[in-house]
């Protein structure tokens, strides 16, 4: 009577551990997302309508994407990030800014630190930065060596 209780547990178990992630550590803080402290918060650039690059404290910039497209966000006169425990994460952060006719919020989809080649790699991107283009110099006239035959015999 109890056996097949106990199969029923055990079978369940293995479909729970065969449920787990099988993930990295880092491949899971990665999809989840950084976190900025809303007083960190010095700055932003607009890249488009749903991405920003948010200047923090410490010299960090962030690539923050909004869930939807916020029509204005690059023409307002600011935005303000908001929170209700002071960190601004993905999912639970929102922006608000002057678009249109009244303020208008936009729920933030997600958030990444970036490295400073990776922040130059979005302003590429997104057009706001030129790549820097290394131009190869102008091949020169170079005075060549006289043809020499090396086999004795053609000579004669």
């Amino acid at each position: 009577m109890y056996i097949k209780q106990y199969l029923i547990i055990g079978f369940l178990s293995i479909l729970a551990g065969c449920a787990g992630t099988t993930e990295s550590d880092d491949e899971a803080s990665s999809r989840r997302g950084d976190c900025i402290h809303q007083s960190s918060i010095r700055g932003y650039r607009v890249l488009d309508e749903q991405n920003l690059i948010v200047d923090a404290s410490v010299r960090k910039q962030y690539h923050v994407t909004l869930q939807r497209r916020a029509y204005g966000l690059r023409s307002s006169w600011g935005i303000v990030f908001d929170s209700p425990t002071g960190r601004v994460c993905a999912n639970f952060g929102e922006v608000y800014f002057e678009g249109g006719p009244g303020a208008e919020s936009v729920r933030i989809a997600s958030i990444r630190q970036l490295t400073p080649e990776e922040e130059e790699d979005l302003l590429i991107r997104f057009g706001l930065k030129e790549p820097e283009v290394k131009r190869m110099p102008v091949p020169q006239e170079v005075e060549g060596a006289d043809i020499e035959e090396l086999d004795p015999d053609a000579n004669e």
